[in-house]
């Protein structure tokens, strides 16, 4: 008969363990902890914006497939509803304009889009926040965004002057709303936000249709499928219909501007959700791994006695296990609370990115069950083999002292006969060696940390590196002037003499599909002047070139896209005017980190397009003292459609940037440190536990405390320098693929990497490893060397 089991007696001496080791325990869930955090954290922002973008979209009933055209009779609206698939159509006019903002002399660029006269929009409908809706029988009467109004202190009953069609007119506001078209609202050509000088404006059909000539029309078409409808097929279909209403080709919500900037936004979590968890967690599970095997070493006599007392295999084991549940528990409640408070610290980071009516975090049950079983799961891991030999050792077996260590094995005799170095040298190397494979997991370890530190830092240099090339080096004029539609050449002249212009350049856009193969892409053409000195095409080896007479310049990013090099050709459908089919050869690449455009011989586009020298617009360059008198004379020039000034976009990119990366960086540098410091400090704690009775021994044979300490420290630090390069080449690696995951159509991201950004995170490497040096020195300053001298081997 198995005798009754004091399972207490196991509790208190699983206490003592718990108090005796508080520090270990303590790093080893502070390391697992940052993995939860991580998990959580990312997670549910990702989950919540999936969550906040469907609720808004099925409120506004945003729409699946959108049109633009020149100007099509709303009877062509029926003939869509009749396309096999569409659920609903709706049909707006949209355009652009100039804003005056009352205490604000920047010109500022709209855009200008119709509402319904009677009730609200069919299809993406908006969310008002302030104030009401517009009387369709007051012409100045508006509704604007509401991050726009903010920038502003805009408030209903303000008043604003715009030019719309080359019409002065005065605007009232009445409403500030949310629309789900602008959830990430952003001039053309631009990938950031800036509110002060972008916004969105919304107005009584009937007033735009007088004031751009569209009565009975529309320029843009909302359509929203039946369930399980292919996108592709009633594009197509609407395509063939609004050809010959000037229609620029449909394109499914994915291509959306807006729609397309959040989903890269949460593809961007997704794929941080799947690199820096793991690695956290399996730090953590080598940790639990190391610290249970050397507790399970150090009481093989506990373990051979209670299994004399007849104790079974399974309570002993449980024992181990219950330890790291524990360890598991304090981890999992860490990271649950940490997580869910970052996590509400990113999702008010991102309010000033997306609106939404409302942003909440909200990771969802299914996040914190995940986290918690990973995290349970690399305990799990890290634990099974040393409590497998705990249950294995046999009564007798445990009872007897381990073997004494064989350091003649390991390059032991090799360190022996080592002269060029001396005795304290070939201690901490003999003891390295002794335990390979522990050594390399702790090198690893502070690598992988070390690594993600460097990452994070090289992806901010990456990021830097874009915003240079593009506003120091390629964009390097003053402000940019677009047209409504493309304009005879001849109006640069009127721009060139405008107060303060120094020089003007002019540039033609045409929108087009792009096909190579079976590869295809939406993106426009882009005619410039040989020579171009305000904006200029920047080759892959840094060098300024020109746009050749015959062929074109293609970004590199579009050229990967597409599969085209040097010499190969492709198709481009023009989707404007005369909508001609060109064949066009890439004469070479061109480095273009936001957008993918395709430059051309403005002469040359003109002729492709069957059209006289026409420009879509201009690069400016300005005297900035006469600035205000530009300002004001661009505001009331007609069939100006917006005016952007790069050194307010250069300043507005930074700030977003560097707030938002600033944010991820002190995230990952507080995560990075507490890996190190967890696995420095239990490499120490457990290389100490094993070797007190030595280093007693050390100080009575005379050795001083700073040799003793040597010992000890020279194995951290060993291990620190062999980890220094791994971990910039980990870091290299990992900002690599980061890049190019993050990268896309709207902008693409260099990779960088800089001797500076590694030694940064060298430095910070070793700082965070010198901590956990000095806490365990001050161990090794306590150490008892009578009561260490004492206990049995």
């Amino acid at each position: 008969m198995v005798p009754s089991i004091p399972l207490a007696a196991l509790d208190r001496k699983l206490v003592r363990d718990l108090l005796r080791m508080r520090g270990q325990l303590a790093a080893i869930a502070m390391v697992m902890a940052t993995g939860v955090t991580v998990f959580v954290m990312f997670t549910g922002m990702m989950r919540s914006l999936e969550v906040t973008r469907a609720a808004f979209y099925e409120r506004t009933r945003f729409g699946d497939v959108y049109a633009t055209v020149k100007r099509a009779p709303e009877h062509v609206a029926a003939r869509i509803a009749a396309i096999d698939g569409v659920a609903a159509v709706a049909t707006r006019i949209r355009s652009s304009a100039i804003l005056a903002v009352p205490g604000f002399d920047e010109p500022v660029t709209a855009a200008v889009q119709s509402v319904p006269d009677r009730g609200r929009p069919p299809l993406n409908d908006l969310v008002l926040r302030q104030g009401r809706w517009v009387d369709q029988r007051r012409a100045d009467e508006v509704l604007i965004s509401e991050a726009f109004a903010e920038a502003h202190n805009l408030v209903p009953g303000d008043r604003l002057s715009a030019t719309l069609h080359g019409v002065r007119q005065r605007l009232t506001v009445v409403g500030v709303v949310l629309s789900p078209d602008y959830v990430y609202a952003i001039a053309p050509g631009r990938i950031v936000p800036d509110d002060r000088r972008f916004g969105i404006v919304w107005m009584a059909r009937r007033q735009l249709e007088a004031a751009y000539d569209m009565d009975g029309a529309f320029n843009e078409l909302v359509v929203t499928l039946l369930r399980g409808t292919r996108p592709a097929a009633v594009i197509d279909a609407m395509d063939r219909t609004l050809d010959r209403y000037g229609g620029t080709g449909a394109y499914a919500r994915a291509d959306h501007p807006s729609d397309q900037f959040l989903d890269a936004e949460i593809d961007q979590l997704r794929t941080i959700v799947r690199i820096l968890p793991p690695i956290f967690l399996a730090v953590s599970a080598f940790l639990v791994n190391v610290v249970i095997a050397r507790l399970v070493a150090l009481e093989r006599g506990t373990i051979g006695l209670l299994k004399a007392f007849g104790y079974a295999n399974r309570v002993v084991a449980g024992h181990y296990l219950k330890l790291v549940g524990l360890i598991v528990a304090v981890a999992i409640a860490l990271g649950f609370g940490l997580g869910t408070w970052l996590g509400r610290l990113l999702a008010e980071l991102y309010v000033a990115f997306f609106r939404f009516p409302v942003l909440y975090f909200e990771a969802g049950a299914g996040a914190y069950w995940m986290a918690a079983l990973v995290a349970a799961g690399a305990g799990t891991v890290g634990a099974v083999g040393a409590v497998r030999r705990a249950a294995a050792l046999t009564p007798a077996e445990a009872m007897r002292p381990p073997s004494p260590l064989d350091y003649s094995q390991a390059g032991g005799r090799a360190l022996a006969r080592w002269r060029a170095v001396d005795g304290i040298t070939r201690m901490v190397l003999r003891h390295l060696l002794r335990h390979p494979g522990r050594t390399g997991l702790t090198v690893l370890g502070i690598a992988l940390a070390g690594g993600l530190l460097a990452a994070t830092r090289a992806n901010l240099d990456s990021t830097q590196a874009m915003i240079e090339v593009t506003f120091e080096q390629a964009e390097v004029q003053d402000a940019t002037v677009t047209f409504t539609d493309p304009i005879a050449a001849d109006v640069l002249y009127d721009l060139a003499h405008l107060p303060g212009v120094r020089r003007a350049e002019p540039f033609r856009v045409a929108p087009a599909i792009l096909t190579a193969g079976r590869a295809e892409k939406r993106q426009a053409l882009v005619g410039v002047r040989p020579g171009t000195a305000l904006n200029r095409l920047i080759a892959a080896d840094g060098s300024i070139v020109s746009p050749p007479e015959d062929g074109v310049l293609l970004s590199r990013s579009l050229g990967d896209s597409l599969g085209l090099a040097r010499g190969d050709r492709f198709r481009a459908q023009v989707t404007d005017g005369h909508q001609p089919v060109l064949d066009l050869r890439v004469v070479g690449l061109v480095e273009t980190y936001v957008g993918t455009p395709v430059y051309m011989n403005i002469a040359t586009l003109n002729r492709a397009l069957e059209e006289g020298p026409a420009i879509s617009g201009a690069y400016l360059s300005v005297d900035a003292a006469e600035t205000d008198a530009l300002f004001a004379a661009l505001k009331a020039m007609p069939r100006v459609a917006g005016v952007e000034l790069s050194g307010a976009a250069y300043a507005s990119f930074r700030e977003i940037m560097d707030e938002s990366i600033g944010v991820m960086l002190s995230i990952n540098l507080l995560f990075a440190s507490v890996v190190i410091f967890g696995v420095v400090y239990n490499a120490a704690r457990i290389s100490l536990s094993e070797r007190q009775r030595e280093l007693a021994s050390m100080r009575v044979l005379g050795f001083t405390r700073g040799e003793v300490t040597a010992v000890m420290l020279g194995e951290l630090a060993v291990m620190v320098v062999l980890a220094l390069p791994l971990g910039t080449a980990f870091g290299a690696l990992l900002s690599y693929f980061l890049t190019q995951s993050f990268s896309q159509d709207l902008y693409t991201i260099p990779f960088v990497w800089r001797v500076e950004t590694a030694a940064r995170a060298a430095l910070i490497m070793i700082a965070a490893a010198t901590l956990s040096g000095l806490v365990v020195w001050r161990r090794i300053a306590r150490l008892d060397m009578i009561a260490v001298l004492k206990t049995r081997e």
